[in-house]
């Protein structure tokens, strides 16, 4: 027998089967084999993932990581290294241009990462929102009658969702409650004809629904319609004439991103929000999204597309083209979404004195309060929440107005409490009934900032309202009985600022029994309208206001009205003829005047009246107005 010989090479290095190159059979084809897996694999997540081709994008990382993992997979697959450790070596060489792609990729987003955070580049962050401060009176309209509150949402997105599924319900003879629900993903408060509305797309119930609707039925004609509800006069109406082809809840080409990403293959899509026109035509609006710090930070809105929801045509509009006085689409309400334009504000409070400030020290650091509300602006939507110090979250600094069309922004310094604990303030209230506080609405009552809120039930149902002061928040009104309207709610609340502070001057008249604003000559329930000749006229000051004290011919009551609010009432004379509108439960001999109408007797003009809106005096004026009068 010959002896073993053993072979040595590379100066006694032994070769590892690892580092031999093996071919597996048919190479060539398992190579083609592998790219048509990975250009199935390619169009499959391109279809289903929607990735922007864009190096701003996140998204575009993700894809192309799992597009170039499926080739080296499909390596190991074919070439069955799995179970064939000797053909690891030659799926190692096949894998080099994918990984070294996907190093390449990886770099690139690290990179842009680290150039893009705030330890970086704090100032552009702090940059992306612009805010002004104003004052209170220029930013928020004044409520000064009941008929103001006819722009006040008085339900929020709960009570309208509950609204929105009853009358959905509600048609059953069209089959739409068992085979519809709504969206409310999408669903978007909006001014439409002036009111405040909450608008809800549809969905089918379930994906056997709609393939039974779609796919097995006869032609498709999309969702019919939509549920719109006014927030203020809690009507809910299902509008049936426009069929909805596409939506974010339909499948396939219909579905709305996958049916724009065709068209913009490199544009971010932002947030998707749904609106009608002014007839009532139902849109989709879809940010652009654009980077503004670095190469992956600063969202910002460069425009929207504009989807018309029926035929799926589209517009795009700049920023600038939609923050423009354009008639054509100035019923958009929704450019800027809430959640983004919160961001932004973040970033403003939190690095405007740099990044470190915003870790160490904090001086002067500042973030929004949980939650926040939309107020109606003139034809516009404007998102507003509290502001906070960072270091405490127990009180506000102020308020933050943001245009959502426009990006239009204002900052009102004020401090006081927070929306949270306004909800718990007014809960407290009705605690034995155990109704909840909807997130408040901030509204100027007269000058005051004033939280109003929905009280409801289990079921969501308004039950009440309730009004909280913001600065003096242990002012809480609800009405002074369970049945009473919302007119019990404004006066039960002046009551208390009144009992607060009386030098606090409210000017707004309402017809407590009605809602309805009063005036002129019409008699109402609860108020009562007195006309006589003037036969004397007194003048008092108090906390710097001037009060008038006028006594009619009929009356041995003197009926007060202050002059900074009512200046006309300097113009009446003795020998004039008045009509002056009081509380029929009003008692003493100092009576507050809540109208007056003033004319000339026997002379033409007697007919036409001016009217003169009179403010409600304090508890501490009528004090001093009687020692005048014993005077």
């Amino acid at each position: 027998m010959d002896p073993i010989k053993v072979e040595f090479s590379d100066n006694g290095k032994k070769k590892s089967v690892k580092d031999v190159l093996i071919p597996p059979e048919k190479a060539g084809l398992k190579i083609v084999i592998n790219i048509i897996i990975t250009l199935i694999v390619a169009v499959v997540a391109y279809y289903f993932m929607l990735p922007p081709m864009n190096l701003q994008s996140y998204d575009f990382y993700i894809y192309w990581a799992i597009v170039l993992a499926s080739y080296v997979g499909s390596a190991f697959l074919t070439s069955a290294a799995f179970i064939k450790p000797e053909y690891v070596p030659y799926v190692r060489r096949q894998s080099i241009v994918p990984i070294a792609l996907g190093l390449v990729l990886a770099l690139i987003v690290g990179v842009g990462y680290l150039v893009s955070s705030p330890f970086f580049r704090a100032k552009d962050y702090a940059e992306i929102l612009t805010i002004e401060n104003a004052e209170f009176d220029n930013t928020i309209s004044v409520i000064d009658s009941i008929s103001d509150f006819d722009k006040v949402p008085l339900i929020d997105k709960d009570a309208a969702r509950e609204l929105a599924d009853k009358t959905l319900g509600d048609f059953s003879a069209l089959g739409l409650e068992s085979q519809f629900e709504i969206l409310e993903s999408d669903s978007t408060q909006i001014n439409y004809k002036g009111s405040p509305y909450r608008v809800y797309p549809l969905q089918y119930g379930d994906v056997f629904k709609w393939i039974t609707n779609s796919v097995l039925g006869d032609e498709y004609q999309g969702i019919p319609g939509y549920v719109r509800v006014n927030l203020n006069t809690q009507e809910s109406q299902l509008v049936t004439e426009f069929d909805i082809k596409y939506s974010t809840a339909e499948h396939f080409n219909e579905y709305l991103e996958r049916h724009l990403r065709f068209k913009y293959p490199t544009y971010i899509f932002g947030d998707t929000s749904f609106e009608i026109d002014d007839s009532g035509k139902p849109f989709w609006v879809v940010e652009h999204i654009k980077k503004t710090v670095g190469l992956v930070g600063g969202d910002d809105v460069a425009g929207v597309i504009l989807v018309d929801a029926v035929t799926g045509d589209d517009i795009y509009y700049t920023a600038d083209e939609i923050g423009a006085d354009n008639s054509e689409i100035a019923w958009i309400d929704q450019a800027f979404d809430a959640d983004l334009l919160v961001q932004q504000y973040n970033y403003l409070g939190k690095y405007a004195g740099g990044f470190w400030n915003s870790i160490i020290g904090q001086s002067g650091v500042k973030q929004a309060s949980q939650g926040y509300s939309f107020i109606a602006v003139g034809d516009d939507v404007y998102l507003y929440t509290g502001v906070t110090s960072v270091t405490s979250d127990d009180s506000i600094l102020g308020f933050f107005f943001i245009n959502q069309r426009t990006k239009e922004g204002f900052f009102y310094n004020t401090t006081g409490a927070t929306e949270a604990a306004a909800q718990k303030s007014a809960e407290g209230k009705v605690s034995d009934k155990g109704w909840k506080a909807a997130f408040p609405i901030l509204l100027n009552i007269d000058g005051e900032a004033t939280y109003f809120m929905a009280l409801k039930d289990d079921a969501k149902i308004v039950k009440s309202y309730a009004m909280v002061n913001v600065q003096q928040y242990n002012v809480v009104a609800i009405p002074a009985q369970e049945n009473d309207d919302l007119a019990s709610v404004v006066s039960e609340y002046i009551k208390g600022l009144k009992a607060l502070s009386p030098s606090v001057v409210i000017d707004i008249s309402f017809d407590v029994s009605s809602n309805k604003p009063s005036g002129g000559d019409d008699v109402t329930s609860g108020l009562a309208n007195i006309s006589g000749v003037v036969t004397d006229i007194r003048t008092t000051v108090v906390s710097g206001n001037t009060y008038f004290y006028i006594e009619l011919d009929n009356s041995d009551v003197y009926y007060y009205v202050a002059a900074d609010v009512a200046d006309m009432v300097v113009l009446i004379n003795k020998g004039d003829s008045i009509t002056v509108t009081i509380d029929e439960a009003s008692e003493g001999q100092l009576v507050e005047a809540l109208q007056m109408v003033m004319g000339t007797i026997d002379t033409p003009a007697a007919e036409e009246v001016t009217e003169v809106e009179t403010t409600a005096a304090a508890e501490e004026t009528t004090a001093a107005a009687e020692e005048t009068t014993a005077a």
